[in-house]
């Protein structure tokens, strides 16, 4: 399963607003500028988003968009169902003979387990405290 750049970016817009939640409206052009995004890719990916009832638009001179939700209550598989559509490792699951698909099919459930249990809130607060000794060697 390969999640494309409206997956991506659709996580970056989240996990921006996520951070700033609380403190008002944010921009699509503050989101882009910040990650060297084009703006217009992100009006357009905003847009199912808001659709799906994720996010709310503010209108105005100091608007932008807000979190419809509380962080802790969208996942990222919430987010990539939104902008890829199902989450599956091969087109044709039922097809396949019992061996490959029992395969698939456990693969399918992990990511989704990861993704379903993996908040936006959880990415806006991620830190990477600690991991930088996790592959030092000594020789």
């Amino acid at each position: 399963m390969k999640i494309s750049t409206k997956g991506r970016y659709g996580l970056t817009i989240m996990i921006e607003l996520a951070k700033r939640h609380g403190e008002g409206p944010t921009s699509l052009k503050a989101i882009a500028k910040t990650h060297d995004l084009s703006e217009h890719y992100l009006e357009q990916l905003v847009a199912p988003l808001r659709n799906a009832g994720y996010v709310k638009s503010i209108r105005g001179a100091y608007g932008g968009y807000i979190l419809a939700k509380e962080p802790t209550d969208i996942t990222a598989g919430d987010i990539i169902r939104v902008l890829e559509g199902p989450i599956s490792p091969v087109e044709g699951i039922e097809d396949e003979a019992p061996p490959q698909r029992e395969l698939w099919i456990r693969i399918r459930d992990a990511v989704k387990d990861v993704l379903d249990h993996t908040t936006i809130d959880d990415l806006a607060n991620y830190t990477d405290e600690g991991e930088s000794d996790a592959y030092m060697f000594y020789i």
